[in-house]
């Protein structure tokens, strides 16, 4: 029977997983939702226990659709939503609380405080990263201090923390390992990049217990057997990376200067800087891009907080379009001369401006503004963000290397045809779309399939990118120009301070 690859891409929102056959296209594919919960404004958690239902139930559909084809498979891959945070009792597996998921902005008053105090500095020389909510450190010591004695318990040994991969792993191997990869640890705030080890200093400066850490391996390794009783027979898993690093793998970005975004829930864009951290001087992120065989890649990169979450608003929020798909008709078909902006800073702005504070705003609404124009303007967002990533990467990178002379896209906002076109007009550059869309799942798969002997090396696996489609910038340099300038004045009038 062919072999084959069974990848769980856990998301945000929902859970899916795919199959890869051996020439790395998907074969097999389930999905499944999961419910969000938001205890105060900027709070955001997960249960857990639903992360860990719907992996089961679409692994468990996936791969009754791969043995139908007459596949087997020869390993499990996982790719996760990053920086969510799990703690959970190291005995019974249980979670003390629900995770707090990456979007989450509760830690916003003790970042404030750590930056006041001069600790910024080291956090970015040491994790390549800011003082944000987002990342996994203050989430977790929020539950240390606010589970009734959950600090004691962690300082004895007796919780383990991990990102969602982690925790997923833990339950596959009914708690044989705690571990996670390279690329996750680097999200936490707590792990030194340039060592490749958890750092003292930091989680001293954060008070979490090192008891309480996952072991951190390669991104292609052994990772221990998931057991026979999860999915009816016993799988090894050798494939572990957050979604955006994944995504970089299964586009293909190997060489310094690539680019990829993935416009899901948020948007992400990261750029390759090879085996050399680039530290950015404009507020970007520079993290771990892939370890393989004990060498580390890093890129640096830019967070998106709302993308799709911002259309997702438009139709569970405001109740003004149907479906996703109805947000790219209504663009078309609205007024150019209605310049609305949105700026979706729901859970506040990520790079390169991060205020966790700021909150959502539409600017430039007259009698004339419909639903149409409203769409434009959520479409639009993501278009002028990215362009203020890719601004500040260029900068940061040396443009004069070719740094994001093409941006390759996936995630679920790069099937509308409206959008990608407008990302290339506001970024001046070509956008490529790939063949295979599902690239967060295939990075993920690759690696797995590379462990296990399937797949050939990266610059072998390299050739079979293919283009599905490549939007090219079609906007006169006055036009964006004026377009802009309007969306840095919405940026400007957003209000920052409740």
């Amino acid at each position: 029977m062919p072999p084959a690859i069974l990848v769980i891409d856990q998301g945000t929102t929902s859970t899916r997983a795919i199959v890869f056959g051996p020439d790395a296209l998907p074969v097999a594919t389930a999905q499944e939702e999961f419910p969000q919960f938001y205890p105060y404004p900027g709070w955001v958690e997960h249960d857990p226990k639903d992360l860990w239902r719907t992996t089961l139930s679409t692994a468990r559909i996936a791969l009754a659709k791969a043995t139908d084809q007459g596949l087997t498979i020869a390993a499990l891959g996982i790719t996760n939503q990053r920086e969510t945070v799990v703690i959970w009792d190291r005995k019974t597996g249980a979670p003390i609380h629900n995770a707090i998921v990456w979007q989450d902005r509760r830690t916003a008053q003790a970042c404030a405080d750590l930056k006041q105090d001069g600790a910024e500095a080291l956090v970015q020389k040491t994790s390549g990263l800011l003082l944000d909510p987002y990342f996994s450190a203050t989430k977790i010591a929020w539950l240390l201090d606010h589970v009734s004695g959950a600090r004691a318990r962690a300082e004895r040994g007796e919780l383990a923390f991990g990102t969602v991969d982690s925790y997923l792993l833990w339950q596959f191997t009914n708690g044989k390992v705690h571990a996670t990869d390279a690329t996750n640890a680097s999200r936490t705030a707590l792990f030194d990049i340039h060592s490749g080890q958890w750092d003292t200093d930091l989680l001293a400066l954060f008070g979490v217990p090192a008891a309480m850490l996952p072991e951190v391996r390669d991104c292609a390794a052994e990772f221990g057997t998931a057991a026979a009783s999860h999915l009816g027979e016993a799988l090894p898993i050798r494939g572990i990376a957050g979604d955006q690093q994944a995504a970089l793998i299964g586009q293909a970005c190997f060489d310094p200067g690539m680019v990829k975004s993935t416009f899901g829930t948020g948007a992400f864009v990261l750029l390759n800087t090879g085996t050399s951290p680039v530290a950015s001087t404009h507020r970007l992120l520079t993290t771990v891009a892939y370890q393989l065989k004990g060498r580390r890649h890093y890129a640096i990169e830019g967070s998106i907080f709302a993308a799709g979450a911002t259309v997702q608003w438009l139709r569970d929020g405001l109740g003004i379009v149907r479906s996703s798909a109805e947000t790219g008709q209504l663009a078309a078909q609205s007024d150019p001369d209605q310049h609305v902006y949105l700026v979706p800073a729901f859970v506040g702005l990520g790079a390169p401006i991060w205020d966790a504070d700021a909150r959502g705003t539409i600017v430039g609404i007259t009698r004339g503004t419909t639903r149409r124009e409203i769409a434009r303007a959520a479409l639009e967002s993501v278009a002028y963000q990215t362009l203020d990533l890719v601004e500040a990467m260029r900068a940061d990178f040396n443009a004069g290397d070719g740094a994001a002379a093409v941006i390759r896209a996936d995630g679920g906002m790069s099937a509308s045809d409206w959008t990608m076109q407008s990302v290339a007009d506001m970024i001046d550059a070509p956008v490529d779309r790939p063949v295979v869309l599902e690239t967060t799942a295939l990075g993920a798969g690759y690696l797995a399939g590379l462990q296990s002997g399937l797949y050939p090396e990266p610059e072998i696996f390299a050739k079979a990118w293919h283009c599905d489609k490549r939007f090219t910038p079609g906007m006169d340099a006055a036009t964006r120009h004026a377009k802009v300038t309007g969306w840095r004045a919405a940026i400007a009038r957003t209000v920052l301070k409740p």
